[in-house]
């Protein structure tokens, strides 16, 4: 799975849409929609932001992490974690 498969199959997971992604990163949601849509790379910088953001590695999240899929306590976390504050989830 390539980069922009990722950034939006994290999006969706997150029930989120483009631009609330876009907000919470700080980027504008027309450049968050060339990155999901595979047309743009993001610098390392900005890769790093949506990595922390999901809370993942940036190489998984460039595609060079081997496991496709996320495991399974990360997918019960991200869907049991809804409403939680950050502090909450730390």
């Amino acid at each position: 799975m390539e980069f922009a498969e990722r950034l939006k199959s994290l999006r969706l997971q997150a029930k989120l849409t483009q631009t609330e992604v876009a907000e919470k990163v700080g980027v504008s949601q027309p450049q968050y929609a060339r990155w999901e849509a595979g047309k743009r790379k993001p610098t390392s910088e900005t890769l790093q932001k949506f990595a922390d953001f999901f809370g993942v590695t940036m190489d998984y999240l460039s595609g060079k992490d081997d496991e496709d899929e996320l495991s399974n306590v990360e997918v019960l976390f991200r869907m049991a974690s809804d409403g939680l504050t950050d502090e909450e989830k730390a």
